[in-house]
Parts: C-alpha cells; sequence; structure tokens
C-alpha cells in the first residue's frame, strides 16, 4: 500500500480533521475574547471562590446545568490541546475550560495558566480592546487573597 492509497482510504478522517481544524479556529476568535472579558478583573485575587456553593443542594435543573457546564469545559479543555498544535490561542483556551470545570485544585491551576507572562499579556490585550480592565493576579508564588497590590 503507497501513502496515496492510504490517503485516499482516510479521506474522510481528514476532511472531518479539517473542518474540526477550521471551525475551532473560528470559534476561538469569536467565543474567546468574550469569555475573556467577562472574567472578573479580581477573580484570581479573592480568597474564597464560591466556598457557599459547594454546600448547596442541586436540583435536578442546577445538576444538568453543572452537567452541561462541566461538558463545554471539557470540550474547550480539548480544542485548547488541540489548538496547541494547531493556529489559536491554546493556553487561553484551556484557562476557559479549567474555569468552567469543577475539580480540586482547578483555582491553582488556572492561577498557573493565567501567571504565564504570554497568556496574561494576551488575555489583558483582549480586555483592553473590549475596554475592561486589566486582570489582577498575585505575582508568581503568592496565593490569591495574599498581600500583593501588583498587577503582575
Amino acid at each position: 500500500m503507497t501513502i496515496i492509497e492510504w490517503f485516499r482510504i482516510h479521506e474522510i478522517a481528514f476532511l472531518w480533521i479539517g473542518a474540526l481544524s477550521i471551525v475551532t479556529f473560528v470559534g476561538t476568535l469569536i467565543v474567546l475574547p468574550v469569555l475573556v472579558v467577562r472574567i472578573p478583573e479580581d477573580y484570581f485575587k479573592r480568597k474564597r471562590q464560591n466556598a457557599d456553593r459547594q454546600q448547596r443542594r442541586y436540583s435536578p435543573l442546577r445538576l444538568l446545568g453543572l452537567v452541561l457546564k462541566n461538558f463545554f469545559g471539557i470540550m474547550f479543555v480539548l480544542a485548547g490541546i488541540a489548538l496547541l498544535f494547531l493556529p489559536g490561542q491554546g493556553l487561553i483556551t484551556i484557562l476557559i475550560g479549567v474555569m468552567l470545570l469543577n475539580f480540586p485544585g482547578k483555582f491553582a491551576l488556572g492561577l498557573r495558566i493565567v501567571q504565564q507572562p504570554a497568556v496574561f499579556r494576551a488575555i489583558n490585550w483582549m480586555r483592553a480592546r473590549a475596554n475592561r480592565p486589566s486582570l489582577q493576579i498575585p505575582k508568581p508564588g503568592l496565593k490569591a487573597g495574599m498581600n500583593s497590590t501588583s498587577k503582575y
């Protein structure tokens, strides 16, 4: 079997991969800036991240919303991983996905991602274009809520 025959056999798979990469690229150009500007400017400096939410009981509708939010979080993380190798904002897409997911340590992981200088600059560039204040983050090595008045 030659390489040309192999490509012809898998032609449908290549078409799907190409279409997915185009949709992911265009989707991140549209959706990602909208989500980034909606992050509260002090999100990463807060001491407590919705601790009271964990004690609430879940109604069926709230449970469905939680499942959908986590589903979209997984989709964003997977798309972000793909965008690390394709054109697009891979780390920022992963950050948005992590922020949507519910798992222990998600806040610390999100903070580590946003503390990357390139990611931080890209996020604040998007926020500046939308006339939103810069994201405030603690200096690397400091935890949320500690005394750090700089914006990085």
